[in-house]
């Protein structure tokens, strides 16, 4: 929502309900900024979106195209911090039979695509490939197709190197999809081999912070050597900023309040809705480069 826009009022925009990207954007990037990660993988993030996260994260880069091709469509970004890893190379393919234009594979309903960036560690000059995607979320052969061509490329093109795979997957921890790669001889479940896990729910929230699911469809994959120590859910929230009349109402109230008593003390607290940085939440591995 730009400046001089009104807020929706109706319908089943975001805005409606104070999950749009302007009453949210900040406090994200707050948290990135906070946590302070090496590298992470976004999904859907639109050319609007990915200009303003960059102007609000000045220690990131970043690695990625539009789903349709440029600016066109839904990013799936490698965002990396520039103190800590120098990019060697990087790019985009799309998960279909023709991974080299934008392309919609097999039975799925949409352009999907995996980016791609090596990296030097700069403290040790090690050497990292780091994948993001987001599979399509009806096609079922697509999902599993997808799996195998991220095989492919790591086999060809990642020897020597760390590879942590980051993204929305669009299914379970049960699914065939998620266990082409989490039976593969390449790849492993961070969740899996943690040696510390914070869970205490899923990964998919859908804006409602009360939701709870044991299912997680968000996975970070990595390499079969690689120790990861901790992993976690990022069940961070936030207090939504009341409109001002609600600030208006409030402060009627507590007037009205003090003229029927007069030594009435202010609360030291309100009460305010909870919101969700996002619809899912970020999960967060530490590991060890090999």
């Amino acid at each position: 929502m730009k400046e001089g826009q009104e807020r929706p009022t109706k319908g089943k925009s975001d805005y409606v309900k104070y999950n749009g990207w302007d009453d949210r954007k900040q406090i994200l990037c707050d948290m990135i900024n906070f946590e302070a990660f090496d590298i992470f993988g976004s999904q859907e993030v639109r050319k609007v979106q990915l200009d303003e996260m960059l102007a609000m994260l000045p220690d990131y880069d970043y690695i990625g195209v539009g789903r349709d091709g440029g600016d066109k469509g839904e990013f799936c970004p490698i965002f990396y911090r520039k103190d800590v890893l120098e990019k060697i190379d990087g790019g985009t393919f799309w998960l279909s039979p023709t991974p080299d234009v934008p392309s919609k594979g097999w039975d799925a309903k949409y352009n999907r695509i995996c980016t791609w960036g090596h990296f030097r560690h700069k403290a040790t000059g090690k050497k990292i490939c780091f994948m993001n995607i987001h599979f399509d979320h009806r096609g079922v052969q697509a999902r599993i197709e997808s799996a195998k061509m991220m095989l492919n490329y790591i086999k060809k093109n990642c020897k020597g190197m760390s590879v942590i795979v980051s993204g929305d997957y669009n299914v379970t921890q049960t699914s065939d999809s998620y266990k082409v790669l989490a039976d593969s001889k390449i790849l492993k479940d961070s969740y899996d081999a943690a040696k510390v896990r914070f869970a205490p729910t899923g990964t998919f929230n859908g804006f409602n912070p009360k939701r709870y699911t044991t299912h997680r469809i968000d996975h970070l994959f990595v390499s079969k050597k690689l120790k990861v120590s901790r992993w976690g859910v990022l069940t961070y929230h936030y207090y939504r900023t009341p409109t001002a009349e609600e600030v208006a109402a409030a402060e009627a109230k507590f007037q009205a309040a003090l003229a029927k008593n007069p030594k009435k003390k202010r609360p030291g607290g309100e009460s305010r809705d909870i919101k969700c940085l996002s619809d899912h939440f970020a999960i967060q591995a530490w590991v060890t480069l090999k």
